[in-house]
């Protein structure tokens, strides 16, 4: 089972991004189903591991937070690889991304060779025109979603086929309500 920590994104918030797509050639775009915010990624594993990763997770303990999307950019320079939309800097959003990690590694998964950057990818691409993208990204260097309530996160399983990927949540895990602290 291939799995990873992230943030469903809300209905009207996907909306939203589902306007943004279009425009570049070479772009497979992501599907409502598709849209959420990862807070990490933890791989293939079997089902021992599985649940003491469901355990671990069920123990984090961090606030519900407020939260918004600003701006897009692409991942891969020389080669783009990646459309995607970016978390407004969260000081709450970085907090559970280390609390997850924390718990994660606790259960004797490895460390995440890649850096936490919030973002919704919002397509893969492949042989993109590299004008059209430059004229997408700079149309809508602007973008940013209403503010949206943060009040769990989910472990998510992800199914290779032909096309992508299919994603499914296996597990909901509530934030408490927020107090304005950020505790370690």
């Amino acid at each position: 089972m291939r799995l990873f920590v992230a943030l469903s994104v809300p209905d009207a918030v996907a909306e939203g991004l589902m306007l943004l797509q279009g425009g570049v050639p070479g772009a497979r775009w992501q599907g409502r189903e598709q849209l959420h915010l990862t807070l990490r990624f933890i791989g293939e594993v079997n089902g021992r591991d599985a649940r003491a990763l469901d355990d671990a997770l069920a123990g984090v303990d961090a606030p519900a937070f407020e939260m918004e999307l600003h701006g897009v950019g692409q991942f891969g320079n020389k080669q783009p690889h990646t459309l995607w939309a970016s978390a407004r800097r969260n000081e709450m959003l970085k907090h559970l991304q280390r609390k997850v990690d924390t718990a994660i590694r606790r259960v004797g998964q490895p460390q995440d060779v890649h850096k936490f950057t919030p973002h919704v990818t919002l397509a893969r691409l492949r042989h993109p025109e590299l004008d059209k993208m430059r004229q997408w990204l700079t149309a809508n260097a602007l973008y940013t979603s209403d503010p949206f309530d943060v009040d769990a996160f989910c472990l998510y399983s992800s199914k290779l086929v032909s096309d992508g990927s299919i994603y499914r949540i296996e597990q909901e895990y509530p934030l408490r309500g927020f107090d304005g602290q950020i505790d370690d």
